[in-house]
């Protein structure tokens, strides 16, 4: 019980629901980059994430100061029909707006 909850819980929220279909059609992604793309302060960006991390969706990928978020995999049945499902509403995504990463601004340099 306490699965199906913590999991439709996740899910619960409309920026959350846009957030994991970015995530779907990005790939790996950054904190950086979602808050780019949504206009989110970091602390929201990252409590979203934290939800959807906690709902069993999200793997987290920490490279030095940056956190790299993905779709988790295999993904259970449950979980994945639920991505499934979300990508069926037709959720409007703005386009990706990257961040620069440390190794990006040094390679610009």
């Amino acid at each position: 019980m306490d699965y199906f909850l913590q999991t439709i819980g996740s899910i619960n929220d409309e920026s959350r629901l846009k957030i994991l279909n970015f995530i779907r059609a990005n790939g790996e992604v950054s904190v950086c980059d979602i808050e780019n793309t949504f206009d989110m302060i970091q602390s929201r960006t990252s409590r979203h994430l934290k939800i959807l991390k906690e709902g069993g969706f999200l793997k987290v990928d920490r490279r030095g100061r940056w956190a790299y978020y993905s779709i988790r995999s295999p993904l259970d049945a449950f979980r994945q029909s639920i991505l499934d499902e979300i990508s069926y509403l037709n959720l409007k995504l703005p386009p990706p707006s990257k961040c620069k990463t440390t190794s990006s601004k040094r390679n610009n340099l």
